[in-house]
């Protein structure tokens, strides 16, 4: 059985990204109109107050972690969606791992110009490729390890 293919549409000066395809629930994530995007971040924010994240036209909740230098993990995202808990959490410099409950559904690589490449342990339900998809063109994926982050800073200060 093969997964539905997902369409992705990502306006990171608007700050939006839309996940649908033939049998998915669609997603949209959107940033907070008029306020200014972090270039850093595909969607434009990491700040759960200025994003709002519907599944098939219902409210989830998101949580993005700061995304602090020195730790993979404060890049972690968080949602929950129709009873579910997601997770998409930097596993290496370009995956993230992709969690439902606390138990790893594959990997996602995601550089941030909205094409998703998904890896998935066992077929996906429509639900999980599409929220999974929309998190990683929305943030992007992967992150480098606290020991090279603290290597460019200290080259940064010595150099």
């Amino acid at each position: 059985m093969t997964a539905p293919a997902a369409e992705v549409r990502l306006d990171g000066a608007a700050g939006t990204v839309r996940v649908s395809g033939d049998g998915l629930p669609v997603v949209e994530l959107v940033r907070a109109a008029g306020t200014p995007a972090d270039a850093h971040v595909p969607v434009g924010t990491r700040r759960a107050a200025l994003l709002t994240l519907t599944v098939d036209g219902a409210p989830a909740v998101i949580r993005p972690a700061r995304g602090r230098l020195l730790v993979r993990r404060s890049y972690r995202v968080d949602v929950r969606a129709g009873g579910v808990r997601y997770r998409l959490v930097p596993c290496s410099y370009e995956e993230s791992r992709f969690l439902r409950d606390g138990r790893r559904l594959g990997t996602l690589v995601s550089s941030g110009d909205g094409r998703v490449i998904d890896t998935w342990d066992t077929p996906p339900e429509p639900l999980d490729l599409a929220v999974g998809t929309a998190l990683a063109a929305a943030f992007g994926t992967g992150a480098a390890p606290w020991w090279d982050t603290l290597g460019d800073i200290v080259g940064e200060l010595l150099g």
